[in-house]
Parts: C-alpha cells; structure tokens; sequence
C-alpha cells in the first residue's frame, strides 16, 4: 500500500529541514504542497534547493481570509487528487511549513485520507521554536504556564487570557497587531513583549514593539511574552 506523508519542512531556512524529511522528499514520487492563491508556495520553496527533479506536483490554493479558511473544498478536492495518487501506488508527501501538527495545514488533510491510508507524520522546526531562537530569549521555565494564542481572538478573550498565564506567544499577528497592542498596554506588557517576522529567512527582522506601526505587520509575525521578562531569573 502506498504512505501519505505528512512532511514537516520547518519555518523557512532550507537546512533546518530535518534528515528524515528530507530523504522523504527526495525519494517520493510526488509532492503536494499548500499555496496561496495567487503566486508560488513557501512550503515548495523552502525544499526547493533539495528537489531532484521529475517528481509529480499538487499545489493546493489555499484562500488566507478568516471568513474563508479553512477551505473545505479546497480540502475536499486535493484530498482527491491525492487519493488517486496512492490508489496508483504511488508514495506522496504533503510538504507543512512548520509542524504538520501545529496549526499545520496538513491537519486537514490528515482527516480525510487517514483514516484509509497509511499515514506517516514528519514532525518539523516549528516558527514558535524558530521565533525564540531569532530573538535570543527563552520560551517558559520551571513550572511557567506557556499559551499559544492566535491574534484573531476577540480582544476581551485575548485579555483574559493573558491575564492568566505567565509567558505567552502571539501568532498570526497581520492586520490583528494594533488590538494586541492594546491589550498589552493595558496590562503593562508592552515592555515585555519581543517581536519577530519571518524568523529564519533571508527577510527576517526582529525589532522593538515600539518601532513597529500597525500597518507594517506581516502573517507571518510572532510576539514572545514573558511576565518576569528575564525567563531565566529567579524571584
């Protein structure tokens, strides 16, 4: 029987691919891989420096807008195109920027094709993990309660939920920063919040919140939180 692999390929930089992802990738004999739905995909780019040639390519466009997303026909439809794939015996790897798992779009995936067939996660360099490295500062310590909390959330639930943990990364930032923002400054966490976009690629920038103005703020942008602001101190 033909694998579905679900291939984790990391935040950006081509070497943070992982050896098994990368012995996937060369040796399946087609690629899928999410796109926007318009111009090329970063998924795709990210193992392009590693791509062999004559492989068979899926790009499954994919509309980033809330209202729409996830897109269930366009879930519906490459999960098809994959099937057909593996009925022929034919292996194929879902390339997942980041972690397949971790607000990967290879999740969607996953739930219509696992189930009948066999179906090999590759777990991969998340951005969260990429975004601490690129600013030099810890995650959480000891006994610190890390949330993973994604900017579309309504402000008072994002307020809420700051309020209740002790270290906090922000994703998905785009055009949700100026109520973040807000949020922080009403809780005296402005100071204490780092910002990175793009961690681990060419474009990479790791700046003051200060510096950063609410339209200049891309998807792809973290916020690292810590309330003791030194993660390592001991109080």
């Amino acid at each position: 029987m033909a694998t579905l692999y679900g291939i984790g390929v990391g935040p950006g930089d081509p070497e943070l691919l992982t050896l098994k992802a990368l012995r996937i990738v060369r040796a399946v004999p087609v690629l899928a891989y999410p796109a926007p739905e318009t111009g090329d995909s970063l998924a795709r780019a990210i193992v392009a420096p590693h791509l062999t040639g004559g492989q068979t390519e899926i790009a499954i466009r994919i509309p980033l807008e809330v209202a729409r997303f996830p897109a269930q026909e366009v879930y519906d439809a490459a999960a098809q195109d994959i099937a057909a794939h593996l009925k022929q015996g034919s292996d194929v790897a879902v390339l997942c920027q980041g972690d397949p798992f971790f607000y990967g779009s290879f999740m969607y995936l996953f739930g219509r094709l696992a189930r009948d067939w066999k179906t090999v996660v590759v777990p991969g360099v998340s951005s969260l993990m990429a975004c601490a490295a690129a600013l030099g500062t810890p995650l959480a310590a000891r006994d610190d309660a890390l949330c993973v909390l994604p900017a579309p959330l309504p402000e008072d639930v994002l307020e809420a939920r700051l309020r209740d943990c002790d270290c906090a990364a922000i994703i998905k930032l785009g055009r949700h920063f100026p109520k973040v923002k807000r949020v922080l400054d009403r809780l005296g966490l402005a100071t204490r919040a780092r910002y990175v976009e793009h961690a681990s690629m060419q474009n990479q920038r790791v700046r003051a919140l200060s510096e950063i103005g609410d339209g200049e703020v891309p998807y792809f942008a973290m916020l690292l939180v810590h309330k003791r602001d030194e993660v390592w101190r001991v109080d």
